[in-house]
């Protein structure tokens, strides 16, 4: 019976690798049965010339994939052959390849990916198109499973392979530097997504230096993310820098320092909907962390968050408090009265019962309750509301994989407030056992305060550390906890199923078992024993094995994957913690209407419908005398002197001569800023 089961699983799991080998043995057979094909592979120039002169022989004939044998010399770099297959069948120049995996490439694609110049000048004299083929089949998809992702068109394959001579070869020939693929992306954005991030920021110099409009930096894609936002989403931190600093207008030079006015209005949440700061904050890459500490992101957090964010988290934190007082008291002081029928059970020791709902609200006491009811009633829907708006703003199956299950906050936001509202039906159809959701939701509500921790610098990094835990460790203990308990909990209840109940009551029903199994995984309760009585025989072998798995096991496993967590999380809470303050400000944006947010136009100056945000950078520190005195001279003597160490200086060098002409030389070129600098910068915020 499991036999087909298992097949099919394993059939699955292989399809798509099958697939492919299966593809490529196929077309290395094709190949070889094509004599065609074979010549163009070898390059056998004397058997091609034989075929092509025959006039029986197709020179369109394609191979397993919907190649030309022009494709075939391509891929295999054969010159030669390319050219006396374009001599003898001309028409082949443009003919893509016409399979679902390679849909639309052609040779010039292929010879541009194998970086193959001289491929790529003869298939451009003989009038192979630039910016109408694209290859849109499968293997050249934007999707996790692909091995790269080079765009579509001919241009975004040289520029992704790095090839700037060719890149210059296709521009002067007539491509279209602005051209998007299926998925909205430009040249720019294809660059971002590339893993090879210091060689291509050259490429990107480059292409921006050839863009006359200025225009391709803030395209933006189908999601409507400019390449900026790309940067930001995926993390790719040096890109971001450098198109930051492409972004960027110096105000004022004076020797080594500089003011530069970043442009923010791609980062600054209140201006943009998807901004870097929610990219930053929503996305599910780490190294996307890394860029609240580039400048100006920086600087702009950390102005928007000591202005805005943290008055607000500090105002709402107080608030919430005092919202939580109101509802413990309220349940507290819940409408009681005494319990008027007799006792029969002599384990039941109820001695008050819940008033009706047309005895609950009598007197001024229960008025003045009923108050806070209200108050806790509306607080419960404003929370509820919040969630939806958000599973509203980013969509309900995004809200549910990303926010819902990776934050256990929405949880118990979610489940206090239905908790509230089912104490509200309860109490209107005067109905028993409210007590059940009050008391979960004095334990939910009381613990989402640490929610609003994270605007304490203090605690924030705990927080989320505890979050983390609760979201991976611990629910995965949970759900192995759930599995032992219950096994053992009806072991140990047909054990005692036969034993009078008053000897041992631990195990009377199954839920008392079920209760007294948990207490006992816990170790919150010792193994219950009547020494006056003889147990169970299958008493003793089912404690053993229960504290060999519940203690020695499982809570040390437990222990061990919390030390793990903690260890990897404490090397990058800083980081989290400026990324959950970043997503704290961008939330409280989208709730609160713009004319609350008091100081809003303190991160920016107005410039031509652009918002800046003006920083102080410097360069280079101030020599001392020590560093001066040992350090090399950039310009050498007349003579030839061979270099020596900063041992070997000449003690009666001048200490400052050095110091007046390296001040001089940079006073010099104090106009021009190198945007490309590698340097390590200071910088400063600077109040404009």
């Amino acid at each position: 019976m499991f036999y087909p089961l298992r097949e099919r699983i394993s059939t699955w799991t292989t399809s798509q690798q099958t697939a492919e080998e299966e593809t490529e043995l196929i077309q290395r057979k094709r190949i070889q049965d094509l004599p065609l094909l074979r010549a163009a592979k070898e390059n056998d120039i004397h058997l091609l010339k034989q075929l092509l002169e025959d006039k029986n022989c197709d020179p369109f004939q394609r191979g397993a994939v919907g190649e030309t044998a022009l494709h075939v010399a391509v891929q295999h770099e054969n010159l030669e052959a390319a050219e006396i297959l374009l001599d003898e069948a001309p028409q082949l120049i443009n003919q893509p390849m016409t399979s679902d995996l390679y849909q639309g490439q052609t040779a010039l694609h292929i010879a541009t990916v194998n970086q193959n110049i001289n491929l790529v000048v003869a298939l451009i004299r003989r009038g192979a198109a630039i910016s109408s083929p694209r290859a849109t089949g499968k293997f050249f998809a934007l999707n996790p499973r692909s091995l790269f992702y080079f765009g579509e068109h001919i241009l975004t394959f040289a520029a992704c392979v790095g090839d700037i001579e060719i890149v210059k070869i296709l521009l002067d020939h007539g491509a279209n530097l602005h051209a998007k693929d299926s998925w909205g992306n430009t040249i720019l954005h294809i660059l971002v997504l590339q893993p090879s991030k210091s060689l291509l920021c050259q490429m990107l110099d480059f292409l921006l230096s050839k863009d006359g409009g200025k225009t391709l930096i803030d395209i933006p894609n189908a999601r409507g993310l400019t390449p900026l936002k790309m940067a930001a989403s995926e993390g790719n931190v040096t890109m971001f820098q450098h198109l930051i600093q492409k972004k960027r207008k110096i105000q004022w030079t004076y020797g080594p320092a500089a003011t530069m006015m970043y442009d923010i209005s791609e980062c600054d949440s209140m201006e943009d909907h998807k901004s870097v700061l929610e990219l930053i904050a929503t996305s599910s890459k780490s190294q996307a962390h890394k860029i609240l500490n580039v400048p100006p992101v920086k600087e702009l957090l950390q102005k928007k968050w000591q202005n805005v964010g943290r008055p607000y988290t500090w105002f709402l934190t107080a608030v919430y408090i005092l919202y939580m007082i109101c509802v413990s008291l309220c349940c507290a002081h819940r409408p009681l009265k005494p319990r008027e029928d007799n006792v029969t059970n002599q384990r039941d020791i109820t001695i008050y019962v819940q008033k009706t709902l047309k005895e609950a609200y009598l007197s001024g006491d229960d008025r003045l309750r009923l108050v806070g009811e209200i108050i806790s009633v509306v607080g419960a829907f404003i929370l509820l509301l919040s969630e939806l708006s958000q599973a509203y703003i980013f969509g309900l199956k995004y809200f549910i994989s990303h926010n819902f299950w990776r934050d256990p906050f929405n949880i118990i936001r979610i489940c206090y407030s239905c908790m509230i509202l089912v104490i509200l039906g309860m109490r209107l159809t005067d109905a028993d056992g409210e007590v059940v959701p009050m008391s979960a939701a004095l334990v939910l509500g009381w613990c989402y305060i640490m929610y609003f921790a994270r605007g304490f610098q203090m605690l924030g990094p705990f927080t989320i550390i505890i979050r983390k835990m609760a979201a991976s460790d611990l629910l995965k203990f949970c759900w192995l906890m759930a599995v032992v308990v219950c096994g053992y909990s009806l072991a140990l209840y047909v054990t005692f199923q036969t034993v009078d109940p008053q000897a041992l009551g631990a195990f009377y029903s199954y839920t008392m078992t079920l209760i007294s199994t948990y207490c006992l995984f816990s170790n919150l309760l010792n193994g219950p024993a009547n020494y006056t009585i003889d147990n169970p025989a299958m008493y003793s072998p089912l404690y053993s094995s229960f504290c060999v798995i519940a203690f020695l096991l499982m809570f040390n496993l437990l222990i061990a994957m919390m030390g793990d967590t903690q260890s990897a999380m404490a090397k990058k809470k800083e980081e989290l913690w400026k990324a959950e303050i970043s997503g704290a400000t961008v939330k409280m944006e989208q709730t609160f209407p713009k004319s609350h947010w008091f100081c809003s136009e303190s991160s920016g100056n107005d410039f031509k419908e652009t918002r800046y945000i003006s920083l102080e950078e410097k360069k280079w520190h101030p020599f001392h005398l020590e560093e001066a005195s040992g350090s090399s001279s950039d310009d050498e003597s007349d003579e030839d002197v061979p270099p020596q160490n900063s041992q070997e200086r000449n003690p009666n060098l001048d200490p400052y001569q050095e110091i007046r002409e390296d001040i001089t030389d940079r006073a010099e070129d104090r106009g021009n800023v190198d945007h490309n600098d590698n340097e390590i910068w200071e910088e400063e915020l600077f109040e404009f």
